[in-house]
Parts: structure tokens; C-alpha cells; sequence
């Protein structure tokens, strides 16, 4: 686990891990894929969150496709971002639309505009410990947590004491090349703030849910996905007053969820060969399963 402490705006990622590596050519436009042997080779980087929806659908496509070889890295939105633009991957995986600043750095290396693909919806949660007596949260609490000047600092402040007796809240979140990071500060904290110093900074979205599972005092944010029995994902409100409601699947279709996000893959234009079929797979029914198996839900 790497944990990096915010003392700056600017936090820097560490390189991504190729986690199916694979050998084969590489694929034309309309052959589409990098890559260098007999097998046809497809390379996927980016958002952390959706990691481990990515591998099972490469794995899965695997046994559809012998001779294609989805090759998928982590490392964050940001991350699979750079890498479009500077053409060492054919798909990015990314937990926040693509920026227009991105946009142009793409359309200006490629000739082409990226094509975004809505591949399925998120529910970002917002973990405790599982013995946190806390079992609802505001939008404005949140942010007040997390906002550099927001003045929640102390379980008490909420009316709770923590396991272990801890007071201080302890602040968990992502690096700042996570899309999860992006969407996380767009949607809790105020505009024009930055994150709290102290914030404590993870490389993935596991990581963030492993550390709150073992810390009492702490408080983050990850995809619902992650969830596990030493943590407990808060329901959450708009504002006071409001009913609150709890990262699930049918709360994040219903819309009742104030923290949902639509998960995208990114093409360097309209993709073509053996990236198109491999994108049409994962937004079929076969595709689309794998989504849900996953804690997902499926692309509207």
C-alpha cells in the first residue's frame, strides 16, 4: 500500500502496473491494437476503480477470442488519459469524462477527437470502519470533512464516538491523476476549494478500503465494488433534512444516490477491427453481466 501525505496541490502518481500482460501484433485501424507476435494485442490502461471490471472482461474475452489478448493496467484515470494522448494504449478505462484541455491535446496528436463510451455506472461509496456507530452523512458533512476550510475535524462533531476512543477524524483519499479523486472534489467539495492538508493520499481504490477496515478513526471514499465486511458504506443526503439513501444498485438507477458517476472507456475516435468488437462485447448482455457480477451497474 503507498500512502503519500497532501502537503501540496500537486500530489504525483506513480507508474501504472501492467496486470495482464500479453504478447502479439500490433493491430491496423481496423486491425486495431498495440502489440508485437502472433496474437493480436490490445492494450487498456487506466482508472484504478474499474481495474477489476476490466480484467474479468479480458479474461472472460480470453476464452471468446484465443488469439486476442487484452492487456490491462491500472495507475488512474489520468494515467490512461496521457497515455491516449501519447498513443501507447488503444482503450482507456477512466472514472471521469475527459477534459477539454485533454480533448484538444488528443484531437491535436491524432487528427481525431476521442469517442467516449458510457460502459456501465458507479456508486462512489464513503467508507468507516464497521464498528463506526455512524450510519448517515450529508453532502455538506462531507465536505466540511474533506474542504480545507471546513471545521469537522471530530467524531464528536457528528454526535459519534469511534471504536477505540479515537476523536480525530482521519481523512482518507486518492491521489489527484485518480478519476475517482476528480469526481470525488467536483461532487463534496465547495468550489474553488482545495482538499485539507493531512489528507492521507492512496494509489487505489482497495488500498483506501484495506486502511479504513483498519483504522477505527478514518473516513474515505472508493467504488461500492470494493466494499468489504471490515468496512461499512455510509448512506448519504443531499443536504440536511433530505432522506438519506445507500450506495446501491438500485439507488444509483433510481437516482436516489447523490454520489453516482457513469464509467467510461475512451477511443481515439470511432474505434474499428478488434477494439470495436471488444468494446460491443462489454456493452452486450454477456458483457453487461460481468458489470453487475462486479458491483456495478449496468450502462443506461
Amino acid at each position: 500500500m503507498k500512502i503519500r501525505y497532501r502537503t501540496s496541490g500537486a500530489i504525483l502518481l506513480s507508474a501504472a502496473i501492467i496486470l495482464l500482460p500479453g504478447c502479439g501484433k500490433k493491430a491496423s485501424n481496423g486491425d486495431q491494437g498495440l502489440g508485437t507476435s502472433n496474437a493480436t494485442e490490445i492494450q487498456n490502461a487506466g482508472s484504478d476503480t474499474m481495474v477489476n471490471l476490466a480484467l474479468a472482461w479480458a479474461e472472460e474475452y480470453k476464452k471468446l477470442k484465443p488469439n486476442i489478448n487484452v492487456a490491462v493496467a491500472g495507475g488512474g484515470s489520468g494515467t490512461g488519459i496521457a497515455a491516449l494522448i501519447n498513443g501507447t494504449t488503444d482503450i482507456v478505462n477512466s472514472s471521469r469524462s475527459m477534459k477539454r484541455t485533454e480533448i484538444s491535446k488528443s484531437k491535436n496528436t491524432h487528427n481525431q477527437i476521442p469517442k467516449q463510451h458510457i460502459m456501465g455506472l458507479d456508486a462512489l461509496a464513503v467508507y468507516v470502519h464497521v464498528d463506526n456507530p455512524l450510519e448517515e452523512i450529508t453532502i455538506e458533512q462531507i465536505g466540511m470533512i474533506y474542504a480545507e476550510d471546513g471545521n469537522i475535524t471530530k467524531w464528536s462533531q457528528l454526535g459519534i464516538t469511534p471504536p477505540g476512543g479515537n476523536d480525530e477524524i482521519i481523512r482518507i483519499s486518492r491521489q489527484s491523476n485518480s478519476g475517482t479523486y476528480v469526481y470525488f472534489k467536483e461532487t463534496v467539495i465547495p468550489e474553488g476549494k482545495e482538499f485539507k492538508l493531512g489528507t492521507r493520499d492512496l494509489h487505489g481504490s482497495k488500498d483506501v478500503v484495506e486502511l479504513i477496515g483498519t483504522t477505527p478513526s478514518a473516513i474515505g471514499y472508493s467504488g461500492m465494488g470494493y466494499a468489504t465486511s471490515h468496512v461499512k458504506m455510509l448512506k448519504v443526503a443531499n443536504k440536511k433534512g433530505d432522506p438519506a439513501y445507500g450506495p446501491s444498485l438500485q439507488n444509483a438507477m433510481d437516482k436516489k444516490y447523490p454520489i453516482s458517476r457513469p464509467l467510461y472507456m475512451y477511443t481515439v475516435g470511432e474505434p474499428t477491427g478488434h477494439i470495436k468488437s471488444y468494446i460491443d462485447w462489454c456493452l452486450s448482455d454477456a458483457g453487461q453481466k460481468i458489470v453487475v457480477d462486479s458491483g456495478y451497474i449496468p450502462a443506461p
